[in-house]
């Protein structure tokens, strides 16, 4: 009777000192890849640690979210490059999504142009690199764009040339923070009218039309207070002054290819993942639809959409990490990204193991954020068994 528990002993013992020797062996080796760096360093007379970010950079920033000048230190420096590489990751997530819905959409349509267009589209970007992307949005598509002189104005103080797109940029002036708080409370409306009707519709089984109250909420408080104070805003237009123009607010055509080649190559994932989600969902539940007089936008908006987003959501998990991932190729096109700013920083202090170390630190802590963000998402599309 004692020899099966016996049996478990060993076997418990015996993988317990295959684990052990396997941590040892790790610890071995990382401590050799340790004294190794260090030995490599001291013989380059290369002083380790993160006491260079506190020293004068030195480098031009083109592109920057806040305030910079050459005078700032490496560590602001390279703040600006990863507030450059967030801005990119959350816009390109956004407008990605949005594209890719569409697409995903478009290809189940009924319409076989539509549906082939959304195929074509999907085949063709998923096979080319993404780097051959940015270079065609780069120096094909923008560079045919005219000089500042002959810029194309599409609407009032709106230019468009190959140094950028030139828009109005907002002043706030006194009273601003007024509007701003008043757009705070919409959605806060929103969001309460929302949870309202969700709960009297599950109580009597009177429907409210939420989503329309709730846009009238965030459109009209916000509005009634710029009205209120008198619209505390002013607009400081570009105006060309000799070879470029100056003022207003610009988007630099290295943002442009770098947003338009990731939304466009990320886009086709999400579609997939998108189309693979819809045709998940049991065709009785479309056909049940259609007996109840649904339209079909609305079917898809209501019946079909919520049930393939448990099977869409985890792979655009990966795909969204993918996106800020893909983002250090801004390098190629000049864009002063996190990795961009970075290089530029080993060129001229040598810290690049420092360099990467904070590299892979901001990478990882950016993407567990999207997964934590989107695993919640998930646990809340997952349908709930009796």
């Amino acid at each position: 009777m004692k020899k099966p528990a016996l049996s478990v002993s060993k076997s418990l013992f015996t993988t317990l000192v295959l684990q052990a020797v396997v941590i040892g062996i790790i610890l071995y080796a990382a401590h050799g890849l340790l004294v190794n760096t260090q030995a490599n360093l001291e013989d380059r007379n290369i002083a380790s640690g993160f006491g260079f970010l506190s020293l004068e950079s030195g480098m031009p920033i083109s592109n920057s979210l806040l305030p910079y000048s050459p005078a700032d230190s490496y560590g602001y420096a390279f703040l600006m490059g990863i507030l450059n590489t967030l801005y990119v990751a959350i816009i390109g997530i956004g407008l990605a999504t949005i594209l890719g819905i569409i697409v995903g959409v478009a290809r189940v349509s009924g319409n076989w142009l539509i549906s082939k267009m959304a195929e074509i589209y999907v085949e063709v970007l998923r096979n080319v690199p993404l780097l051959l992307t940015l270079f065609f949005t780069y120096s094909i598509v923008l560079a045919t764009l005219p000089i500042p002189k002959k810029s194309l104005v599409p609407f009032g103080g709106f230019f468009l040339n190959n140094r950028g797109i030139y828009l109005p940029r907002p002043l706030p002036e006194p009273g601003f923070w007024i509007v701003c708080l008043a757009a705070l409370a919409g959605v806060i409306a929103a969001f309460l009218i929302h949870g309202f009707a969700t709960r009297l519709h599950r109580e009597t089984g009177r429907i409210i039309p939420k989503f329309s109250l709730g846009v009238i909420a965030m459109v009209t408080i916000p509005a009634l207070a710029w009205w209120l104070t008198g619209g505390p805003v002013s607009w400081e237009f570009a105006v060309l002054k000799g070879f470029n123009f100056k003022g207003g607010w610009v988007i630099r055509p290295e943002f442009s290819a770098l947003m338009l080649g990731l939304v466009l190559y990320t886009a086709a994932f999400i579609g997939e993942n998108v189309r693979s989600g819809i045709q998940s969902v049991n065709s009785g539940q479309i056909n049940s639809s259609n007996a109840l007089g649904l339209t079909p936008g609305l079917t898809m908006r209501k019946v079909v959409l919520p049930q393939a987003l448990r099977v869409i959501i985890p792979a655009t998990t990966n795909d969204y990490t993918s996106l800020v991932k893909n983002s250090s190729l801004a390098v190629a096109i000049g864009y002063p990204d996190m990795v961009s700013i970075g290089g530029t920083i080993i060129g001229q202090s040598d810290q690049a193991i420092e360099v990467i170390a904070i590299w892979m630190g901001v990478y990882m802590t950016i993407n567990l954020m999207i997964s934590m963000v989107m695993n919640w998402l998930n646990a809340k599309a997952q349908l709930i068994g009796r």
